[in-house]
């Protein structure tokens, strides 16, 4: 996610800083080299030339020629000035506590069905929201069916009926929700190109009836600077009240999430950032804008370990730890609840000045997290507990029933030693870091 756009921008920073005071002739040379970055990322021209004279005006000023260290000010008001031009504050989804109906409409092949499962899924997961979809989308042949397929993969019901008439399905499907006790329903439209003048009357027709609590467009953030038009087309004709930006993991320039607030005036509220069905995020623009400059994204990250960790299980295993009594079993517990949380790799790009050490080009194999679950569960209860006497003749049989190397089993046992004397140096607070 913005990888290119970042490390263009955070060559420039590193320029900045070397400079003893910002002068007029130096922040010239560094705004041609941001123009550039912003330029190739896809944002829109118009959007890169305000920016751009933003910050050269305020780099510039009074408070940073006086400033014992005008780098750290420039990163400041770039910092700011990025956040104001992805939305300034938040505006997240609003969840509400009474029955509330969520209409999701954009063009053909932009993710929409599957926007709308990953949405449900997090609207039940984190907020404990009873969810019906709805597939009102009933011109593009197995549109129902995959819908259904999603819904089958969460366990959240799908309402559908055999006819084409939007408007009464989706009614029907409203009533049936709150006759059902269900909390939300995300209505699935047909996708459509916004000078379709016909299938929009049918959007608006829609939109008249059930009088949805939120209209979101969903987005494919590859498609370039043509999404402001999209965007601007929907609008027109639905009023949106945000947008959902899919395959935002994919796109290294993301263009269009720092244009597409700032022209069109429509709040960004959710991020697709993997293709399955827990990879939808809010979006803050903040902590977007603390990403892209290489600053990390703290908070997020801690937000997802919270959404994964079971508090009892932390509390257990700070206990067993302290002991020294940490075991392939609890290890084998919180491998389980690392992969919960989605590739590891986007975790790590979450950390502070991950580009710096080269952890945002790292690639983590999924594989290897199930080698060492399968080497795991082939050994017995008794080497789980005491991988000591985990010799020759167990290493063998160990390998033999997870089908993998001695040599596999003997770098995961020496990695879990190594693990071990580090907690227990960490709890004996004897522990330094390595750099």
């Amino acid at each position: 996610m913005f990888e290119g756009l970042s490390e263009r921008l955070q060559g420039v920073i590193k320029k900045i800083k070397g400079y003893g005071k910002i002068t007029e002739e130096n922040i010239s040379d560094m705004m041609r080299e941001i123009r550039l970055a912003l330029l190739e990322a896809d944002v829109n021209y118009k959007v890169t030339k305000e920016f751009t004279n933003k910050v050269k005006e305020k780099a510039l000023g009074e408070e940073v020629k006086g400033s014992i260290n005008p780098g750290d000010l420039f990163v400041k008001i770039m910092k700011d000035e990025l956040t104001e031009l992805l939305g300034g504050k938040e505006e997240t989804l609003e969840i509400k506590s009474k029955f509330s109906t969520m209409m999701l409409v954009g063009l053909q092949g932009s993710g929409k069905t599957t926007s709308i499962g990953k949405l449900a899924n997090l609207l039940r997961k984190k907020y404990n929201k009873k969810v019906l979809m709805v597939a009102c989308d009933v011109y593009r042949p197995a549109a129902i069916d995959q819908l259904k397929q999603v819904g089958k993969s969460l366990n959240i019901e799908v309402y559908s009926e055999d006819n084409k008439d939007v408007v009464n399905i989706a009614k029907n499907a409203v009533n049936y929700a709150k006759e059902n006790n269900f909390d939300y329903v995300l209505i699935d439209t047909a996708g459509r190109l916004h000078i379709d003048t016909e299938l929009m009357d049918e959007l608006k027709d829609l939109q008249k009836e059930i009088n949805p609590d939120e209209t979101l467009l969903v987005i494919d953030s590859m498609m370039g600077q043509d999404a402001i038009n999209v965007i601007t087309g929907f609008n027109e004709n639905v009023n949106l009240t945000g947008t959902i930006l899919t395959k935002l993991d994919g796109d290294t320039r993301g263009g269009v999430a720092l244009s597409a607030r700032y022209l069109t005036n429509v709040p960004i509220r959710f991020i697709g950032v993997s293709e399955k069905l827990d990879g939808l995020e809010n979006f803050y623009p903040e902590r977007m804008a603390s990403r892209i400059l290489g600053m990390g994204d703290i908070i997020s990250m801690v937000e997802k370990v919270q959404e994964q960790i079971d508090e009892k299980e932390a509390i257990d295993l700070a206990k067993k730890l302290k002991k020294g009594k940490f075991d392939l079993n609890d290890f084998l517990n919180q491998l389980g609840q690392i992969k919960k949380m989605g590739p590891l790799e986007n975790l790590l790009k979450l950390i502070p000045g991950a580009s710096k050490m080269g952890l945002n080009n790292i690639s983590i194999d999924p594989k290897q997290l199930s080698h060492i679950e399968a080497i795991i569960q082939s050994m017995t209860e008794e080497e789980r507990s005491n991988p000591d006497i985990i010799k020759a003749s167990r290493k063998i049989r160990i390998a033999k029933g997870c089908g993998l190397e001695v040599s596999d089993v003997n770098r995961l046992l020496n990695q879990f030693d190594s693990m071990k004397k580090m907690m227990k140096q960490m709890n004996n607070g004897n522990f330094k870091m390595p750099f």
